[in-house]
């Protein structure tokens, strides 16, 4: 009868073209010495691990040209690049 609700609700993104998907890494609110950080002082992370790659775009002649990234690198994000979405 909910043959539906057995299966895991769990969508798979995958980026088109060379669009990258990146998961920004967590901000650490203590130290190596223990010392806790409170979290408004905390600085944004500008950091991240890419998730998923986009296969590459064609250009006129209609040669491929992927991305040099792969998923599992670490990157560094720009502070107003990139569209964000929420998983």
């Amino acid at each position: 009868m909910f043959a539906r609700a057995t299966r895991p609700l769990q969508r798979a993104l995958a980026p088109l073209g060379d669009r990258i998907l990146i998961r920004k890494a967590v901000v650490e609110t203590q130290t190596a010495g223990g010392i806790l950080l409170p979290t408004d002082s905390a600085k944004e992370s500008n950091e991240g691990t890419v998730v998923a790659v986009g296969p590459g775009l064609r250009d006129v002649s209609g040669v491929l040209h992927a991305p040099t990234l792969k998923a599992g690198d670490s990157v560094l994000l720009p502070k107003y690049g990139g569209a964000e979405i929420e998983i």
